[in-house]
Parts: C-alpha cells; structure tokens; sequence
C-alpha cells in the first residue's frame, strides 16, 4: 500500500483528527449503542481500522441518512464517508470501489399481481421508496412508466405502503424481510432491481488520500477485515464485494 506520511495524513484529515461520515438509516452498516449513544457497526469498524493505520485519531460523525451525508461533502465536516456509491454522488466525492452489496427489490400487499422485480415499472403501479437512499437514486434514473412516491426513512414508508394501499414498497431485501412479517400475506418479489454499492469516499480534491482509501478497502476485503466486521456485528445479508 501506499506510504503513509505526515502529507497524507495531512490530506486526509486536515483537522488533525479524521473524522468518519456514517449514513446512520443504514441499520445493515451502522447502530447505535444502547448504552452510549455512539455508533457502532461495520461502517463504524472501518473507519476505526483505517484511522488506526494512518496514526490519525479518529471522530466519528452520524448523518440521518445518505443524502445528509452526501450533502455535506463539500461542507468539511467529514473527512470520510462510508455510504453508497451512486453517479449523483460523484459529482462532489471520489468512491472506492464497493466494499459490500446489498440487494435491493419490492415488497407488494397480499394478493399482488406483480411476481417479479421485473413487473413492477408498468403504468397505474404506484411505488414507495425512502427519499435520498441509494436505492431511491436509481429508481428515479430508470423507472420509466410506474408513478414513484417518496418519503422519509423506511418506518414511515412502510406505514404509507399498508395505510395507503400502494403497489409496491422499494427498499433493502433485508429490510423488506423484516417489513413482511410485520404484513402478514405480503411477499418479496422474485428477483431484484438493483444491489446497493456500498463504499468509502472523501471529498473532491483529495486525490492521494482517495488513492490510499481505494486501496484500503481492497486490503479489507482481501485480508477478511470486512468479513469479519459483519461477523462481529451478526449482520445477515450482505455481499462481499470481488476485489476490484
């Protein structure tokens, strides 16, 4: 890997102190701590890690979700950001490539019509999906006839989706699993749409301490350090990302 040296930390973290972005609505990724109220997670695992081997402290900064986040990019209030890589994004942070995947595909009421991931963009379907999630950027890029709602976090969407009697809710396959047993007779479509790329960044104009996290996060998936950060926290449901 790449020297570190004082430039590079420098570059990284011109505080003195790196400090960690986390998209706290990704419950996969990021929780907080009963006790303490500090998060804790994969993403939180991470940024630890990588703290450590620049020689830097570390401050860790919780955002709602990852349009928060996203949209301080250009704010210097992180230093690093662990969240998922999509097109918009890169317009104002340069991405690693994915540390891990995430399925994402619909949840329909009993009864439904629609049996694939595949059906779902048809007109007169109305579609739920939590505003700003990685998810929600690419169903806005591609859904091309079906009529797409949004609105904030997973909680209130899924309550719209019962209450309102929508035709599908967009979202996190292990998220969703969870949201069908609160239904009963609602089902997970076959298939899905797309999978979630989740992945660190830092903000534009960082361009050796982007070349140090790319290589960071191939380093953890090469060595198991991400593996064993999901094992740690007993999160289900992700995919290891193939090195890059």
């Amino acid at each position: 890997m790449t020297e570190v040296t004082a430039a590079l930390r420098s570059e990284f973290a011109p505080t003195g102190t790196l400090r960690v972005g986390l998209n706290m609505s990704n419950f996969l990724l990021t929780r907080t701590d009963a006790a303490t109220g500090k998060p804790l997670g994969v993403a939180h695992d991470l940024g630890q890690e990588l703290a450590r081997r620049l020689g830097l402290p570390v401050e860790f900064v919780p955002h709602p979700n990852p349009g928060a986040l996203a949209g301080a990019a250009g704010s210097n209030v992180w230093d690093v950001g662990f969240l998922g890589a999509e097109p918009q994004r890169a317009n104002e942070i340069d991405f690693t490539a994915a540390y891990v995947e995430i399925e994402s595909t619909y949840l329909v009421p009993p009864g439904s019509p629609l049996k694939h991931a595949n059906d779902v963009d048809r007109k007169g379907v109305r579609i739920i999906v939590p505003e700003k999630a990685a998810y929600e950027l690419y169903l806005t890029r591609t859904i091309k006839n079906a009529e797409l709602i949004r609105d904030k976090g997973g909680d209130l969407c899924f309550k719209r989706f019962v209450d309102e009697k929508f035709d599908a809710l967009a979202g996190l396959k292990p998220r969703l699993i969870t949201d069908q047993a609160r239904f009963p007779g609602s089902t997970i479509v076959e298939g899905n749409f797309t999978a979630v790329l989740q992945a660190a960044g830092v903000p534009k104009g960082r361009p050796n301490a982007a070349k140090y996290l790319a290589e960071f996060i191939e380093d953890a998936k090469a060595t198991g350090l991400v593996a064993k950060a999901t094992a740690d926290n007993k999160v289900v449901g992700l995919t290891i990302s193939a090195l890059a």
